[in-house]
């Protein structure tokens, strides 16, 4: 890209108003116009391919044509999230250790493009009982690669891109994203009918598009790290974090009581009667909600983030109550499982979810000191990880009761998020050098 288009292609998608660069070392302000366009690039991608193989629905739907037993699907959405968030708190220190962190996230990216690409041989080859099993190894892989990106990208993000722009690289990618995942889901309603080939065929191009993301990231102009020996403290040092800062573990609560969103939606599919669906519109339908959702919000919660993160947890926590409280009452009085209505629902619930994407995202990057985001960043998502597991159980034990329960539950959770957002202070107004 010439330097003149991509100063002018910068200008039009960041707020170039506030100097948000000053937050950069005098060679990363140097380079932040480009390296700001390679994270979206690179970032649209992935989020593009998460779309491609998304575990509570795709991968749902494959283990299942491939007649693997029902325990594997079940099994998918928890390997994903534990597996992404978990092991952070080991890698945390490893990751500082490294002076150009850029080569970790690549690294992540390109793994969880091989795992891809081994589910889709494995789908090919394999069928029933052992199809399930290798299925559910290979992305255990993928959440593994997937970690190291988390863990790593708060920390690249920070020393390559100012402060007022942050959320809107995050926000961006996922709207072009979602373009692109919208049309999967119109092609999965129109298309051919309940195909293998179309769904395997979907999962091969998000292996090509996580390797892609690889090769692109690993041009950032990424300054070295300060901090080359903050490894040598053992993988337990970051949770001194949760003793010496309460603003974190304020985030953390918020944040976990805000896992409501990403929970509540396989029951809303349930109380809509969606165990039933299995054919590929269904499918389609499903992936068509979300990726609107995303494609409407991401942006506008990345922009809002840039000015206060801390609203947009609040707001999200805000409007995923008042959808969840909607759901349950559309579902008491006989109508949630009209197909736009259940849908309807659905996208206020995963516009609630992309904003706490956003604001999380952003508000983690901005709080954490300059040297120490990766190890937030570990303690952070490895108390998440086991708050998703919690939270899941409480879910499926709310919904021997009935999946409304469950979706009560997770409505009370999302306005307590509010109230705890609440107590945070603005991000731009915590001095952590």
């Amino acid at each position: 890209m010439g330097r003149d288009l991509q100063d002018a292609t910068f200008e039009l998608l960041f707020d170039t108003e506030q100097d948000g660069a000053e937050t950069l070392k005098d060679k990363a302000a140097e380079a932040e116009e480009g390296n700001a366009l390679r994270h979206v690039a690179s970032l649209s991608m992935t989020k593009l391919a998460d779309g491609f193989i998304n575990p509570k629905l795709v991968l749902s739907w494959l283990v299942g044509a491939l007649g693997a037993p029902a325990v594997f699907a079940g099994l998918l959405v928890p390997i994903r999230e534990a597996g992404a968030l978990l092991p952070q708190l080991f890698s945390a220190g490893w990751v500082q250790a490294q002076t150009r962190r850029k080569w970790i996230w690549a690294a992540g990216s390109l793994v969880q493009g091989l795992a891809a690409a081994g589910i889709v041989v494995a789908a090919l080859a394999l069928e029933g009982w052992a199809a399930g099993a290798t299925i559910c190894a290979l992305l255990a892989v993928l959440a593994v690669g997937r970690s190291f990106c988390s863990v790593s990208y708060k920390d690249i993000l920070g020393r390559t891109v100012g402060q007022t722009r942050r959320g809107t690289v995050t926000g961006l990618a996922g709207s072009v994203a979602s373009v692109g995942v919208i049309g999967f889901a119109l092609y999965l309603m129109v298309g051919p009918g309940a195909e293998m080939t179309v769904i395997l065929v979907a999962i091969g191009m998000a292996a090509a598009l996580w390797i892609a993301a690889s090769l692109l990231f690993s041009t950032l102009d990424e300054q070295p790290a300060e901090t080359a020996d903050a490894g040598e403290e053992g993988p337990f040092a970051a949770l001194s974090y949760l003793n010496e800062d309460s603003i974190l573990v304020r985030f953390i609560l918020t944040r976990g009581l805000l896992t409501a969103t990403a929970l509540a939606p396989p029951f809303l599919v349930l109380m809509a009667g969606g165990e039933e669906g299995s054919g590929l519109g269904q499918l389609g339908a499903l992936v068509l909600a979300s990726a609107l959702a995303s494609f409407a919000s991401s942006y506008v919660w990345g922009r809002l983030a840039d000015r206060s993160s801390r609203q947009v947890l609040i707001r999200s926590g805000l409007l995923g109550a008042v959808a969840l409280a909607l759901a349950v009452g559309l579902y008491l009085a006989g109508v949630f499982a009209q197909v736009w209505v259940a849908s309807g629902v659905l996208f206020l619930v995963m516009i609630a979810y992309h904003g706490v994407r956003q604001g999380r995202s952003t508000y983690l990057t901005d709080m954490a000191p300059d040297e120490a985001r990766a190890g937030y960043s570990a303690v952070a998502n490895t108390v998440i990880g086991t708050l998703l597991l919690i939270s899941g159980a409480f879910g499926g034990v709310a919904s021997l009761l009935g999946s409304e329960w469950a979706v009560a539950g997770f409505c009370l959770m999302s306005l307590a998020a509010a109230a705890v957002a609440r107590g945070l202070p603005e991000v731009e107004e915590i001095d952590r050098g």
